[in-house]
């Protein structure tokens, strides 16, 4: 049985008075900071995903190309990647611990780019091994999956790239969490699903990938990620009635999106959409996009007697190398 109130719960339900809280300073932080030719990200997990939506941002807003870096290049291979004049490197921890991620940002130091630790904790090797830190400022995260700090690191790329110039708002005074009972109502679903699909686009991509990592170690969902186009691209065979797909931002506009998404329901696979805020810009939904993920997992965790604060097989920090 779950405890009636967890912490992956409590933390969930946080999270909108602190995009409130932390906006300004997640700006101020990042002010100063020159605008790159190239970024590479550097990250595992949660924090890769958000990596995911920073480049659509980044490479939208600012013309600026991005790539995820592949740590085991270094901590594997030994090889030095050498990276342009101008390139900033980003790793991305929430606990500041990753060993894989603090050799990526070393590397990047030997051969001259500037460097930038986005973490929750003011210490550790990730924030030791770059030039500048963003401090995400969560607060501690009890629960092992993480919440508040990956929407936290989306607001701090969001706030990033205003910084370096992107003609994009200011994050709202008011947020609001999506509606829990649509929440809860989509996870029976989603809990009773052989293979569950999460889908999304551009901003969105990130999202979807998270939704899926919250699905399978909560919920012990087997899930994967797609954009939809890619979807299309060979995916698409497996869905049929045992399977559903969670679906991510608007596809009003979106032919590809639509016809996907036709085609899919025709298999009989149960689609889900995930609720979309239109008063907020584009670039700011995928907050509480993933709030609502974050609900739909913890929800199919409990319809399947599951504890998502003790997921099996998992602990809060993870070294890799």
């Amino acid at each position: 049985m779950l405890r009636l109130m967890s912490r992956m719960l409590e933390e969930i339900r946080e999270q909108p008075a602190l995009w409130r809280e932390r906006a300004d300073a997640l700006f101020e932080q990042a002010r100063g900071i020159a605008k790159p030719t190239l970024v590479v990200f550097a990250a595992r997990g949660s924090s890769d995903n958000a990596c995911l939506y920073a480049r659509y941002l980044f490479e939208v807003h600012l013309g600026v190309p991005c790539s995820l870096g592949a740590p085991s290049v270094i901590t594997r291979y030994g090889g030095t990647p050498r990276y342009p004049e101008g390139t900033l490197v980003v790793g991305v921890s929430q606990s500041a611990a990753a060993p894989d991620v603090a050799e990526v940002l070393l590397s990047a130091r030997r051969v001259g780019c500037s460097t930038l630790s986005i973490t929750n904790s003011a210490d550790g090797p990730v924030v030791e091994a770059a030039e500048r830190n963003i401090l995400l400022g969560a607060g501690e995260e009890r629960s092992v999956a993480a919440t508040k700090t990956f929407t936290l690191s989306l607001l701090a790329f969001y706030q990033l790239a205003r910084s370096l110039g992107a003609p994009l708002p200011e994050p709202p005074g008011e947020w609001s969490l999506p509606d829990e009972a649509q929440a809860r109502e989509q996870a029976a679903v989603a809990a009773t699903a052989g293979i569950l699909f999460t889908l999304g686009r551009g901003f969105h991509f990130g999202v979807a990938h998270e939704a899926a990592l919250k699905m399978m170690e909560c919920a012990l969902l087997p899930s994967k990620p797609f954009s939809i186009a890619d979807f299309a691209h060979g995916p698409i065979a497996l869905v049929g009635p045992e399977t559903a797909a969670l679906v991510f931002g608007s596809d009003a506009d979106d032919p590809t999106a639509k016809e996907i998404r036709a085609r899919a329901e025709a298999s009989g696979c149960r689609l889900l959409q995930a609720p979309a805020q239109p008063d907020l810009p584009e670039e700011l939904r995928p907050l509480p996009a993933s709030a609502f993920a974050q609900l739909v997992a913890w929800h199919a965790a409990e319809a399947r007697g599951l504890d998502p604060d003790n997921p099996r097989n998992l602990s809060k920090i993870t070294r890799t190398r």
